[in-house]
This record gives C-alpha cells, sequence and structure tokens, in this order.
C-alpha cells in the first residue's frame, strides 16, 4: 500500500521577503550528533561546499554565526543553533499526533482510489510509539488510526465512531476512581479486550542529572522545573495518582502547570534545557538522548465491541500483531514489550470490580 507521510516544514523570511532553505536543520542536526563539518554534510547527504555556504548564508541571515569552526576541535553549535535545532524537535513531536492523524486520513483516500475498497477498521487510542507502528503492520486493512486520550478513544467506541479504543492501566495498584472512569464505558457482557503490550513510565532528566533527581520528591526541590502532559492523558493521570499515593503536593511543584501533548514533546521540552524533569516512557527519553528513572510499568490495551471480532479487518489486524515481525519491532523499542499481543480476553481479566 502506498503511503503519505504530513511533516511540518519550516520559513523564514527577512523584512525583503528573501527566504532561506530548511535544509539547514538537516545539517545542524548532523553537525550536533558528528562533531566535525565533514562527516555532518555526508550525512546530511549535501557536499562540503554545499553545507559550507548554507552555514555562512544562515549566519549573514541571523547576524551571527550558528556553528563554531575551530581547526583541531572540529565543529560545535552555537546557542543560537542549539536553539534552533531543539525548536523544531519540540514543533515536531508536538505536532506528531496531529500530522499523523491526518496522514491516517489522506492515506485512506488515496488508498481508495488506487486499489479499490478493502476492509475499513477505525482505531482510537493515545498516541504511543507502539500504537504508531500499527500502519506499517495493516497490509489489507484500510487503517484509520485517530490519536485520542484514552477517554476520549473509549466514548468514540461507546458512541460506535471506531472499532477499536486504546486504553492503559498500570501493571501494579488500579486506583478506584481509575476503575470507575473505565467501568463508565467497558461493559464486561459487550465488550473483549486485545491485550497489546507494556511500557515503562518515569521521569525524564537530563543525561547527567545536575539536580540528583531520584523520584517523585526530588519534583518539590525549588530550583527543579516540570514539564507535564496534559490533564486528560493517561500518564497524567498515572502522575496524579502517584504523588497522591506518596502524599506530595502538586502545587509544590514548579511548572506542574505546564503541558504538553506527547512523550516524545516532553522529552523534546527537556532536551532544549526549558525543564530539567518531565514525565513520560523511556522510549521518549532515549529518542533524545537523555536519562530515565522508572516509576511504574503499565499494560497498554485494546478494545472492541465482541461482535467486531468477527470483521475481516479486525481478523487481518490480530494476525498482524501477534506476527513475529511486529513483536520484534515492539521489542526494539526502549521500555516496551509485547504483553501476550493479540490474545482475546475478558473485561473483568483486566479491569476489577
Amino acid at each position: 500500500m502506498k503511503r503519505i507521510q504530513v511533516v511540518p516544514t519550516w520559513s523564514f523570511r527577512d523584512g525583503s521577503g528573501n527566504q532561506l532553505n530548511p535544509q539547514l536543520f538537516s545539517l545542524l542536526r548532523a553537525i550536533h550528533e558528528e562533531g566535525k563539518l565533514t562527516a555532518a554534510t555526508k550525512k546530511a547527504g549535501i557536499s562540503y561546499r554545499h553545507g559550507w555556504n548554507l552555514l555562512n548564508t544562515w549566519a549573514a541571515f541571523f547576524g551571527v554565526p550558528l556553528v563554531e569552526l575551530q581547526k583541531g576541535r572540529g565543529a560545535h553549535l552555537t546557542a543560537l543553533g542549539e536553539k534552533l535545532i531543539w525548536a523544531e524537535q519540540r514543533v515536531v513531536a508536538r505536532l506528531e499526533p496531529q500530522l499523523e492523524s491526518l496522514a491516517s486520513d489522506l492515506n485512506m483516500e488515496i488508498h481508495r482510489a488506487l486499489e479499490g475498497v478493502s476492509p475499513l477498521l477505525r482505531v482510537h487510542a493515545s498516541h504511543g510509539y507502539a500504537v504508531a507502528l500499527l500502519p506499517d503492520y495493516a497490509d489489507g486493512i484500510q487503517l484509520d488510526l485517530q490519536y485520542k486520550s484514552a477517554e476520549e478513544a473509549l466514548a468514540s467506541l461507546s458512541r460506535g465512531n471506531c472499532e477499536v479504543a486504546g486504553f492503559h492501566l498500570p501493571t501494579s495498584v488500579i486506583s478506584p476512581q481509575l476503575i470507575d472512569s473505565y467501568s463508565r464505558y467497558l461493559k464486561p457482557r459487550v465488550h473483549k479486550v486485545i491485550r497489546f503490550i507494556t511500557r515503562r513510565q518515569g521521569l525524564i532528566i537530563k543525561a547527567d542529572n545536575p539536580h540528583e533527581i531520584h523520584g517523585l520528591q526530588d519534583l518539590i526541590k525549588p530550583d527543579v522545573r516540570f514539564i507535564n502532559r496534559q490533564k486528560d492523558s493517561g500518564t497524567r493521570v498515572l502522575l496524579d495518582e502517584m504523588l497522591h499515593q506518596q502524599g506530595i503536593d502538586s502545587q509544590l511543584i514548579k511548572g506542574f502547570e505546564s503541558e504538553e501533548f506527547t512523550h516524545s514533546a516532553v522529552a523534546a521540552y527537556v532536551a532544549s534545557g526549558m525543564a530539567d524533569v518531565g514525565m513520560g516512557v523511556e522510549a521518549a527519553a532515549r529518542q533524545f538522548g537523555l536519562g530515565f528513572i522508572p516509576l511504574e510499568d503499565e499494560y497498554y490495551l485494546l478494545v472492541c465491541h465482541h461482535r467486531n471480532l468477527e470483521q475481516a479487518a479486525l481478523e487481518r489486524l490480530l494476525q498482524n500483531i501477534r506476527s513475529t515481525s511486529f513483536q520484534q519491532a515492539v521489542m526494539q523499542l526502549p521500555g516496551y514489550t509485547p504483553d501476550r499481543c493479540g490474545e482475546v480476553v475478558s473485561v473483568d481479566s483486566v479491569l476489577p470490580k
């Protein structure tokens, strides 16, 4: 199946209408990773001369250099160069769920036009690294993957707006509040749960941990800046519950009201230096070269109406996520583990009364 991907593109213009090539971002990232202009231009797929010209053009545009070149010491980003690449990473991470949902809609239209109509399967789930793999394992299915919070996804399933919804539960103690919230939508006689993966949640910190953060209690240190997830996210629900269990007042946490909408956006925020710590999955921390303090493992589960199990599209999806290739892909994600992937179980087996 032919697929398209929607990605954001930066545009820099001055008062005279001059516009610069956003190709610079790939070069800056490569310099940050390689530390040498020769290796960076090769990694970015451009000539050394073109890379040199790009740096000079952008330096003239901003009035300050973006890279420091020192003989025998390689190439290093200036403060502005660092700010630019982390700003780009934050934008990409923040927009990722919306862009992937839009791409899902467009890919369905292209699929219909080029290959006829295949079985449609609408999946509503919170954004995550394992769920994001599903489009690559949707052969023979029109997969409409839309990102929503767990509660929004379950509400969509209840209204008949999707065939499959995603939600998550801690592997340890499940709070009565969370049980009550999910029980409004999950009915043992109506729904079936599909086992999927487990993932590790924790604190995302700087690699050298300069503030000596070792647990939630350290979030109230006066010099520690926190970046949170939005209120309706599963990660936020998990964090609020853990703070309650440990008797920690969230009002004492500097930055608790600042929110991002994905794990990768939280990690990008910390990596950029705008915060010292955030809450998210281990895969996001590793993606940005950050440290990680594990706090809780949680089940990421799928749920459907029991009648939908007989639909060809869902049967095909279950086959795909049970495959060795899919489970190997999940195991490549730090902190993620396939958990009886594709096994159909009762609601009562995962959600105690």
